[in-house]
């Protein structure tokens, strides 16, 4: 293993719960071994790009009802695909080289995977851009 691959490894936070056994698909192996503790590790990195993403938009998430929002979050993410890409990168590039080998054998039910993720992560803190949007009104 080279440094750069030891280096992302050990960045990245344990999660206890994203179990690996014997009898799951390469997908969910994949999933549970790399993609949950590199989105978990890239949080913050993605609240910030979505922030950026609504304020880009004339801030029309914040008149938007809590359904609308949580629907305007999928869209954002399974319409916009310059948007879709650039998250995409921000994830494939916390890769090891061994990680990306596997993944572009599979890439496309793999995205899926992740994009979804990405999804629900920012849907279940949703709270976070009304907490964004006080704090940029009062600077």
């Amino acid at each position: 293993m080279n440094d750069r691959s030891h280096t992302l490894l050990g960045l990245r936070p344990e999660i206890p719960s994203a179990k690996i056994n014997e009898d799951m698909c390469s997908d969910e192996r994949f999933q549970n071994h790399t993609l949950r503790p590199i989105i978990k590790l890239q949080n913050p990195l993605l609240l910030s790009v979505f922030a950026n993403y609504i304020s880009k938009h004339k801030n029309s998430f914040h008149d938007l009802t809590l359904e609308k929002r949580l629907a305007f979050v999928e869209n954002a993410l399974q319409r916009d695909i310059k948007f879709r890409n650039s998250l995409k990168g921000m994830i494939i590039g916390q890769f090891t080289v061994e990680e990306y080998e596997i993944y572009i054998l599979n890439s496309s039910a793999l995205n899926k995977r992740m994009m979804n993720m990405v999804i629900e992560r920012l849907k279940d803190q949703i709270q976070f851009f009304e907490l964004e949007a006080c704090v940029r009104e009062m600077v």
